[in-house]
């Protein structure tokens, strides 16, 4: 008789690490099912390849077969499946291999993982997290590159949230599946290998609050995901001084930081990489321009991808809003 053996189990990164945003992801998730063997993971090559980006590469040998779980393609079973788990008092985290294939989950999550809650009169929660690497710059084909973000935000019930650098990506995702609630969680994928010293014994700021990124007087850019790095470098370029903030949160949004900041400079461009009509912006253009009418000093602007479908990868670079589509935008807010 074979004798079988528990997983390996390494211990969680201490102290203060140099990580890529995915290294960052996996070490949150390793540290998540550390800590909680409630915690699985699932998705379609999650397991014995470790993901199309390898974000969790090396969770199926520590944890075993029987939480980090190969599914088959089909995105709603896999969501369908993740709600029965939760259901029974498991944390699934799933991850949706790219944007575009999300909406073949969509039916289940927003018909069901967004209203259970609500549903039960808050005796039912459904503890999911749903990963999704989101926003185009990798050359990638049809559906590889999509910002699929407004459609969650827009769904009650759901939070939903976007990283942009490795200390978030760590904390967050942590915070994500430790919340009661469904997480729709963005992680930009051409920022996955970005690196930063992550600090695995100070937390980041709360998964809900927006945070000033770099500080300005004279305009407010205002970013979340894969455009956070961009508009740093906008505001570099420039001989302004731009604030930057990183949203974190897209639902619900941290409004009162984002005031707080607009009060400050007078003027804020939005930026997004998802088409600008329909989008996010519009939302948080409108409720900055409701709540800080009398210090604005030019409307609200937005810069985001144009109203066509996500080109071939050869047309991406003018698709994406890049540092002179956004410096631009900024010239328009200073020539009211």
């Amino acid at each position: 008789m074979t004798e079988v053996t528990a997983p390996e189990q390494s211990a969680p990164l201490t102290g203060t690490q140099t990580l890529t945003l995915a290294k960052a992801l996996n070490a949150g998730m390793r540290r998540a099912m550390a800590e909680d063997p409630k915690v699985l993971v699932m998705g379609e090559d999650v397991g014995r390849l470790g993901g199309v980006f390898r974000v969790t590469d090396g969770l199926q040998r520590e944890f075993g077969e029987d939480r980090v779980i190969d599914t088959p393609l089909a995105e709603s079973g896999i969501i369908g499946t993740a709600i029965g788990m939760a259901l029974r008092g498991y944390r699934p985290v799933c991850e949706i291999q790219f944007d575009g294939f999300v909406f073949p989950a969509a039916n289940q999550i927003i018909t069901q993982l967004a209203k259970m809650r609500l549903r039960s009169l808050g005796q039912v929660t459904l503890p999911v997290v749903v990963r999704i690497p989101c926003g185009g710059g990798i050359g990638a084909v049809e559906h590889h590159s999509e910002s699929p973000e407004a459609y969650f935000a827009h769904t009650a019930g759901l939070r939903v949230v976007a990283c942009s650098n490795p200390v978030d990506a760590y904390w967050m995702l942590q915070e994500a599946i430790a919340c009661p609630d469904p997480v729709v969680f963005f992680e930009p994928k051409r920022r996955y290998w970005d690196k930063a010293p992550v600090d695995t014994e100070a937390p980041a700021a709360p998964m809900g609050d927006a945070v000033v990124v770099r500080e300005g007087t004279d305009a407010t850019l205002l970013a979340y995901g894969p455009m956070v790095k961009t508009c740093l470098e906008a505001a570099e370029a420039d001989d302004r001084s731009l604030e930057v903030v990183d949203l974190r949160s897209l639902s619900p949004l941290d409004t009162p930081a984002l005031e707080a900041s607009v009060r400050k400079t007078g003027r804020c461009v939005v930026v997004h990489e998802a088409p600008v009509f329909g989008g996010l912006g519009g939302e948080i253009a409108a409720r900055i321009t409701e709540a800080c009418f009398y210090h604005l000093e030019a409307p609200v602007l937005r810069v985001g991808g144009f109203a066509t479908p996500y080109p071939a990868s050869r047309l991406e670079d003018h698709y994406l809003p890049d540092l002179d589509r956004i410096l631009d935008t900024v010239d328009r807010t200073f020539a009211w």
